[in-house]
């Protein structure tokens, strides 16, 4: 099995960890973060395994622009959409630590400049 693929992302994904969906799609789940940040924060998971962002190719475009677009659908169900923050890790030192890239959105309380990582590492 790929590394990826054996993530907790990726066993999420697949339905091999009981999950609430907040959302799901045949190429995306969305679920609250076990450790919010923020009064709202949600992750939206490819189903894809792709690492991280860097690790993405020309061949992922429509994937990729598919997370935003739920992520939109996602805020607007939340009843944030006219405040949120989109965060992406990419790489341990960007902050990463599962390797199966997801986005973070976060709302609720003011999003002040320089804390974009601070405690968003996953």
């Amino acid at each position: 099995m790929n590394p990826v693929d054996d993530t907790i992302f990726g066993k999420i994904t697949r339905g091999e960890i009981p999950t609430e969906f907040l959302y799901e799609d045949d190429l995306c789940v969305v679920i609250r973060d076990l450790y919010p940040q923020a009064p709202t924060h949600v992750l939206i998971i490819p189903r894809q395994p792709i690492a991280m962002l860097s690790a993405a190719s020309d061949d992922d475009q429509a994937l990729l622009g598919h997370l935003l677009i739920v992520a939109g659908k996602i805020a607007e169900q939340l009843g944030v959409q006219d405040a949120f923050r989109l965060v992406i890790n990419n790489g341990e030192g960007g902050g990463q630590t599962v390797f199966h890239l997801h986005l973070h959105l976060l709302a609720g309380r003011d999003m002040k400049e320089g804390e974009l990582a601070q405690g968003l590492a996953r």
